[in-house]
């Protein structure tokens, strides 16, 4: 069955600078083996499938795979879905805002004009990491305590394992071994100085997440990530209630992530989306 089909480049207004996600808009009476099996061919971080929401309050429902895996939310494929169902003729209930139905439940997403932006979800887990686990993981970056302003999981559906480093420098020179570190979630930051190419800004991340076989590999702009970085960064007063991150650079993109947090204490995770694929797949 041919089923309406687009590739979103997300976090970036140059196309091929971002993140990208496969979406399917009809996903309607696909098994979930069938979208394992098609994400797993995308060979992308993510693919996405739309389907007609089981919660009234929802405009629609999204199941999101990465390689091997469903996920319960992810954030660039939440913004990049949306991007695509709007473009496809979507209508939300609220012209302002989008609510997207997933595994962790309800998502709002805001709208801006060509900007979408994501309610983070709560934390399903929060405080420093356990010792022996720290020091893992300072082994496998190849990294000494010495390194670290702060660490913390950031687990908001993936377990990231949080880490903020004192130099920018040190974040971009490093190389995971992928071995050591296979199958964890890994979020790192550092906080940018004057020398920042972009006065907005404030923070440059690196995600390493589990490839094919478990191995650790690259993220170029991770919005799940991202969110809980703020939600754990803004919380300590490490960084201000509105900033930008970068990512990607260490990749070849250009990812541009936008976070604020409301006077409620929500933080939102925003960024625009390009369309690069439009078309059919065959499914």
């Amino acid at each position: 069955m041919l089923r309406p089909f687009a590739q979103v480049d997300v976090f970036t207004t140059t196309a091929y600078r971002g993140n990208p996600v496969a979406v399917v808009l009809h996903g309607e009476d696909l098994s979930e083996a069938a979208m394992q099996a098609f994400t797993d061919w995308t060979h992308l971080s993510e693919a996405t499938f739309v389907l007609p929401p089981t919660d009234p309050r929802a405009d629609y429902r999204l199941r999101i795979f990465c390689p091997g895996r469903e996920l319960p939310f992810a954030g660039h494929p939440t913004l990049g879905s949306a991007h695509a169902w709007l473009e496809a003729g979507g209508q939300p209930r609220d012209a302002g805002r989008i609510v997207q139905q997933c595994g962790a439940g309800l998502i709002a997403i805001e709208r801006e004009g060509a900007m979408l932006s994501f309610a983070a979800p709560e934390l399903v887990r929060s405080g420093p990491l356990a010792p022996e686990q720290l020091t893992g993981l300072l082994a496998g970056l190849g990294l000494q305590r010495e390194d670290l302003l702060d660490h913390a999981w950031c687990d908001n559906g993936p377990p990231w394992e949080a880490l903020l480093l004192r130099s920018p420098e040190r974040l971009r020179g490093l190389r995971p071994d992928p071995v050591a570190l296979a199958g964890r979630f890994i979020g790192l930051a550092a906080c940018l100085g004057p020398e920042a190419s972009d006065a907005q800004a404030a923070l440059e991340v690196r995600a390493f997440f589990p490839g094919a076989g478990g191995l650790i590999i690259e993220d170029p702009v991770t919005g799940s990530l991202n969110a809980s970085l703020a939600q754990w960064l803004m919380a300590t007063g490490r960084l201000p209630e509105r900033y930008c991150a970068t990512q990607g650079q260490a990749v070849g993109r250009e990812g541009q992530v936008l976070l604020k947090r409301d006077a409620d204490g929500t933080v939102w995770v925003g960024g625009q989306s390009i369309t690069c694929i439009r078309g059919q797949v065959q499914l």
